[in-house]
């Protein structure tokens, strides 16, 4: 699959222009498709089923600055427009369709790729620390690049001469107040989303089928439209669970269904010789050797749709109910704290005590906060707390040196001062979301190598909208699990949206870690991380060795972010020394 990119402005990039944007030009195997009238252009790049009447009839919000109204058609794709002498840029909410920039003398450059914006490539190592430590949804406006900026999912880029980028929103949510009335709304968003494609693509089409609930409902829905051949990875390590409700799915749509059984050299952290390095470090590239092995029946299909994003528009986390006591509804969200944690066999007493500390603290506090206990050391793991949370210092924390925490303290104040939602459940919502856009936009040199073309139906900008526009508390169910999907779709069978449990990949990462943990000990500790004295890499091989004999899988997540990241900056690096 050959990939797609545009840029604009001075940047780097030797592709064909677009007709009425002179200074914008985009990859031959990037769609492009045109409205011009006057001095008033728009052109949608990528995989958009607009008729050409739709985008003719969108020139008026071009002329008006209606910007958002340009991202309101199915499908995954970059907008360009123009008007008089100001021009827009945009991807998608979710950020799978990127937009980077950076300032130079002579404009600003832009691109969808960092690669084309002339400028060398310079590894930020105190943000990637940062994003190890507190995560990374703190920084949405940065790139693991120095002085190279990216447009957040959710926003688009105004460029005028003479003035300074603007980012403007064009989240556009139209808000519903309870599921029932959003539910129909969202269940035609994404049908659409999945059988506009499928029957577009001419052909079968290949999907991810895990057993989980949301790419079991893209199956169905695919289905109805197509020919689907679905695949399933299971191992030694596979919930037996997950497997029977794949099985169950497939004979009860008649598709073909391929099982692929993995074995020790498709565990997780092998880093296979020769595999893509990307634009940025994701948690993918160590599972590319399982993605090898059960995506290859599947192979040069004309699409490959996955469940991936369900997670973040079918559910919501616990700051739904920091959202609650922010309104002062203090006994409404005490109750169903109280409803939640014994439903789970949870105590109810630590979970109230952290949404309530997170309401009192706020986002600026408890960065603030957090930037506290960096500098004065006192780093204490809280991947075990019970509760939501603005920023959690996990145990990526804990393997900063001084000038490590030092760094990463003066990014979350500076963070603390930029704008971003104060409600907790908008802050979290969109965080969830750009961070499930990241990693697919990260998975699309492995897709490239692969000869898969994904398809993220649950991403959509209207299936997106469709899902945050129902409040995000309705969207947690306390008994239902994920009851926006049973309401939006009731043809969907009983037994498949009765299910609460969800499969992980925990055993297989344990298991990885214990299988390669000597040669990712000397990764890490050979890492610019390490090499710019910003991590301990006998701190990190004390928790590789717990996680390893599998005594510690609350540092797993934050083990699997640093050897990516350890293992991307390497690649990079001698990638980037191969081509000078």
């Amino acid at each position: 699959m050959e990939r797609e990119w545009m840029s604009g402005g001075f940047a780097a990039g030797d592709g064909l222009t677009i007709d009425g944007l002179g200074d914008v030009r985009r990859a031959p195997a990037a769609r492009a498709r045109t409205a011009v009238e006057g001095p008033v252009m728009l052109a949608v790049v990528g995989d958009c089923p607009a008729a050409d009447q739709e985008l003719r009839g969108a020139l008026p919000a071009v002329r008006a600055g209606r910007w958002g109204e340009l991202t309101r058609w199915p499908g995954s794709y970059w907008v360009v427009a123009a008007s008089g002498r100001q021009q827009f840029v945009c991807g998608d909410l979710a950020g799978i369709r990127a937009v980077y920039y950076t300032r130079g003398e002579e404009g600003t450059p832009w691109a969808t790729e960092p690669g084309l914006l002339g400028r060398p490539l310079v590894a930020d190592l105190a943000w990637l620390a940062a994003r190890l430590a507190a995560g990374q949804h703190h920084w949405p406006h940065r790139s693991p690049y120095e002085q190279i900026r990216m447009v957040p999912g959710g926003s688009g880029l105004l460029l005028a001469p003479g003035a300074p980028p603007q980012l403007v929103d064009i989240t556009d949510i139209e808000p519903v107040d309870e599921l029932r009335e959003g539910a129909e709304r969202f269940g035609r968003a994404l049908t659409d989303a999945v059988q506009l494609r499928v029957r577009a693509a001419g052909g079968a089409v290949g999907a991810d089928l895990s057993g989980g609930l949301d790419s079991s409902a893209a199956v169905v829905l695919a289905a109805d439209a197509q020919a689907v051949h679905a695949v399933t990875y299971t191992d030694g390590h596979t919930s037996g669970e997950d497997m029977a409700f794949a099985a169950r799915v497939a004979e009860h749509t008649g598709i073909a269904h391929t099982v692929t059984t993995g074995a020790g050299e498709q565990l997780p952290f092998g880093f296979v010789s020769g595999q893509p390095t990307g634009a940025e470090p994701v948690l993918e590239a160590a599972m590319y050797a399982m993605d090898t092995a059960y995506l290859r029946p599947v192979r040069g299909l004309p699409l490959h749709l996955t469940g991936h994003g369900g997670d973040i528009v079918l559910d919501a986390s616990s700051s739904c109910w920091v959202r609650l006591l922010q309104d002062g509804r203090r006994r409404e969200a005490h109750r169903q704290v109280v409803a939640f944690a014994r439903l789970r066999n949870t105590a109810p007493g630590p979970y109230w005590r952290a949404l309530k500390q997170a309401a009192d603290l706020g986002r600026s506090g408890s960065l603030e906060r957090a930037a506290e206990a960096l500098e004065r050391g006192t780093i204490t793991s809280e991947a075990a707390v019970a509760g939501w949370s603005w920023c959690r210092l996990g145990a990526g924390a804990s393997w900063l040196t001084a000038e490590g925490r030092h760094q990463v303290a003066t990014l979350l104040r500076q963070a603390a001062r930029d704008r971003q939602p104060e409600l907790a459940d908008k802050f979290d919502q969109w965080a969830a979301l750009r961070s499930v856009g990241a990693s697919a936009r990260g998975w699309a040199p492995y897709a490239e190598a692969l000869g898969i073309h994904p398809v993220y139906p649950y991403l959509d900008n209207q299936v997106v909208r469709a899902a945050f526009a129902v409040p995000a508390l309705a969207r947690r169910g306390l008994v239902t699990y994920k009851p926006l999907l049973r309401a939006a779709l009731p043809q969907l069978p009983d037994w498949l949206t009765s299910r609460r449990s969800k499969g992980s990949f925990t055993a297989q990462r344990i298991a990885g870690l214990a299988q390669h943990r000597d040669r990712l000990d000397e990764l890490i500790a050979s890492s610019p991380l390490a090499a710019d004295g910003l991590i301990d890499p006998a701190a990190v091989r004390a928790a590789l060795a717990q996680a390893a004999r599998g005594q510690s899988a609350t540092v797993i997540a934050d083990l699997h972010q640093l050897t990516v990241t350890c293992w991307w900056l390497t690649s990079q690096k001698t990638t980037l020394e191969a081509a000078c």
